[in-house]
């Protein structure tokens, strides 16, 4: 097992990773901006160290400095957490070649499941249901207008390097189709250095469902059920459930042996999601994520396990401390995603924290950074907390969270808080009845 774990992330994230380690009793380090000296992920680890300055390009994006404090503090692993360089492959080949463990799937699985077209060819090929589509990057419109037209209108185009709903346009029918595919090249250009983009057939109320899935490296995999993920806003998560309220045992077993199958096909090792739209009892593969989840508590709290603690055993070639037929859903689990952000237009909103008082109590778990007196800082993501609920099943939940929601308190700045309040009352959430383009067309009812 390793004697010390550097973190390279910041925020909840990194406190999640930190507790993880103090219960096995690894050492952490924690690595920090100029702007985030002060943070609780820096007082919460054994050790820290300063790897640059604010913007996340020269620090929390630097490979040489983060390699460089694992040399300094004599780190023998690196989690990533999610976001910045956990799905970076030249990242976790880099760890590999200085001789450090890159707490994740191999820089192979990353670069395969990276490239949305490859990672489709790819899951087509393990037997994962795709979403029919063109074959490969479309460069050329008269290409695209043939590909459309095979498809079927409504198509959706996307930028093969894309990720956070940029470089993605619908067409509804063939009127629309140049100036969407025009535009979902230029902004994959401007985004991700690269203009190549795909078409997709374009469901029209579809639900987003994903898989979470683990292995072990040696040809064993598990999956842990489904998460419902459908309420989002531009493509952003803000409400997730397990297990899905739409999905049915048979459903849920059927495609998760499916993923599990695949993901053991491959020797992928560690935590990874399959994501899909699902729409009419039938799962259309979207994407491959290969680390943990934002949304990653639901599923926690529903099989009773720790997914970091489990991430960091297989790393260090120890296997999964489960084997499939252990895993039994109990009850159900809600996360929403607490942003400083000020409604309606989900402006960010950085800024001190006067007061700060997590909710508690049977079946409440609250993931934050934050502490009163804290400055949030302007560089970084919106996202300052996750307010996670279990209940024996899903009304006790939806009860739960909103008992929770009235005792969390962040005073001195705007969160999405009022959101959620808002959401608890619709009969569509308490009934579970919504598609990923249900909230974007509340939102725009409740607020123009």
């Amino acid at each position: 097992m390793f004697e010390k774990i550097l973190i390279a992330n910041r925020g909840e994230i990194a406190i999640r990773v930190v507790r993880a380690c103090r219960e096995m009793g690894i050492k952490s380090v924690a690595v920090h901006s100029t702007a985030d000296t002060d943070a609780m992920h820096v007082r919460m680890a054994d050790e820290s160290i300063c790897i640059g300055p604010a913007p996340s390009s020269e620090s929390y994006l630097n490979k040489a400095a983060i390699i460089s404090a694992c040399e300094i503090t004599g780190a023998q692993a690196v989690h990533p957490g999610y976001g910045f360089l956990s799905e970076n492959a030249s990242f976790a080949q880099a760890l590999e070649d200085h001789g450090i463990t890159f707490i994740g799937p191999s820089a192979e699985h990353i670069r395969l499941m990276g490239d949305k077209i490859t990672a489709k060819d790819t899951a087509k090929a393990l037997g994962i249901p795709v979403v029919p589509g063109s074959e490969g990057g479309v460069g050329d419109f008269d290409v695209a207008r043939k590909a459309a037209e095979s498809i079927g209108f409504p198509v959706i185009i996307k930028a093969t390097a894309g990720g956070g709903g940029r470089g993605m346009k619908v067409a509804k029918d063939a009127s629309e189709l140049e100036m969407a595919f025009r535009t979902a090249r230029s902004e994959a250009k401007n985004a991700f250095g690269n203009d190549e983009v795909y078409i997709e057939k374009y469901l029209q109320k579809p639900r987003h469902i994903e898989i979470q899935v683990f292995g072990d490296g040696k040809g064993n995999a598990v999956h842990l059920g489904e998460r419902d993920c459908s309420l989002q806003r531009r493509h952003q998560k803000v409400f997730e459930e397990a297990p899905g309220p739409a999905i049915t045992p048979k459903m849920r077993a059927e495609i998760g042996a499916i993923c599990a199958n695949a993901v053991a096909k491959i020797n992928y090792i560690g935590a990874g999601t399959v994501e899909f739209l699902y729409e009419d009892g039938k799962f259309y593969f979207i994407e491959m994520n290969t680390r943990l989840q934002v949304e990653h508590p639901v599923t926690e709290y529903i099989f009773g396990v720790d997914l970091v603690r489990e991430q960091i055993r297989v790393a260090a070639g120890m296997g999964m401390s489960f084997t499939q037929d252990e895993l039994e859903i109990n009850g159900h689990a809600i996360e929403v995603r607490i942003n400083a952000e000020k409604l309606p237009n989900f402006a960010p909103c950085p800024g001190k924290v006067r007061t700060f008082h997590a909710p508690g109590g049977l079946g409440v778990r609250m993931d934050s950074a934050l502490y009163g007196g804290y400055s949030i800082p302007p560089y970084y993501d919106s996202l300052i907390g996750k307010l996670i609920v279990h209940g024996r099943d899903r009304p006790e939940a939806l009860a739960r969270l909103k008992r929770a929601l009235g005792e969390l308190i962040i005073d001195g700045i705007d969160s999405s808080i009022p959101l959620f309040d808002m959401l608890l009352a619709e009969p569509d959430i308490q009934n579970g009845d919504y598609t990923i383009h249900w909230l974007e067309k509340w939102l725009a009812a409740q607020f123009g």
